[in-house]
């Protein structure tokens, strides 16, 4: 017979979005949706693909601090609360199709298309706009494009810069005292309407899977890097950034989530 599951019980719940590193369910209230942080990992445009363990718990850890240390210093964003250690419940938004990319440093991408040897300072923060398009490429686009377009207003696009560089410049801060410099970043906006309201706030994630992290002292990649060049101890390196952030999982928590993703079956009798 079945032995009896400890844990409680869980409603099958309505899918809205699957993404590459994570799935959006329908949420408990009106406005909300469940964000749940797999352990899938892809790169190049979904063209390499793996699965790093334990990555989902370690990004759902890392994007709840540090969304909560920005909504501190008034950056609005789409975070309500965690839910479990995989899963936050946010606000609901219609995401502006762009990927902002903050750059303080030449690297990836940036660094061949322009030739720069990588590490180079960039003198001051640049922000970079992308279409949000996997078959097209996640093509660089310009803000003559965002309007022509009408992907956003231009009134969004000064809120997201705003926001953007604000985000750049406290997270710089933020991980300069933890030993680690902060290379470049993505970021996602969207609209709430809340109250009858619009107004533009941060969404998805913030976590080593769309940040580069640099060691300051050892120049070492703790970031998604380490999967996409094949460095591994890609685990580890996520795994650091939490601890130096204080938001490492315990041993403890990390068993009972295992159980709780795989419960336990006694044979039949």
């Amino acid at each position: 017979m079945l032995k009896p599951n400890i844990y409680p019980f869980m409603p099958p719940r309505k899918p809205i979005y699957e993404g590459k590193a994570k799935q959006l369910f329908e949420g408990p209230e009106p406005g909300t949706l469940i964000q749940h942080f797999k352990d899938d990992a892809t790169a190049f445009n979904n063209q390499k693909r793996g699965t790093i363990s334990g990555k989902g718990v370690l990004n759902n850890r890392i994007s709840e601090c540090l969304m909560l240390r920005l909504a501190e210093i008034g950056i609005p964003t789409h975070f309500i609360r965690s839910l479990n250690m995989r899963e936050q419940l946010v606000k609901a938004v219609q995401i502006i199709p762009l990927e902002i990319v903050i750059r303080n440093y030449a690297a990836g991408s940036f660094a061949k298309r322009y030739g720069v040897e990588e590490g180079t300072p960039l003198g001051q923060p640049l922000v970079e706009y992308f279409l949000k398009n996997d078959k097209l490429g996640d093509p660089l686009v310009s803000e003559e494009h965002i309007f022509a377009f009408q992907w956003a207003t231009t009134q969004d696009i000064d809120d997201i810069r705003l926001m953007a560089l604000r985000t750049n410049d406290f997270l710089c801060g933020l991980f300069t005292g933890l030993g680690i410099r902060l290379v470049d970043f993505k970021l996602e906006f969207g609209r709430s309407f809340e109250n009858g309201m619009e107004r533009i706030i941060l969404a998805d994630e913030i976590s080593p899977d769309n940040c580069r992290l640099w060691d300051m002292k050892t120049g070492q990649k703790m970031d998604k890097d380490r999967f996409r060049l094949d460095l591994g101890n890609v685990e580890d390196a996520y795994r650091e950034v939490a601890r130096r952030l204080g938001v490492l999982p315990t041993e403890a928590e990390t068993a009972a989530q295992g159980k709780a993703e795989k419960p336990d079956i006694a044979p039949a009798e």
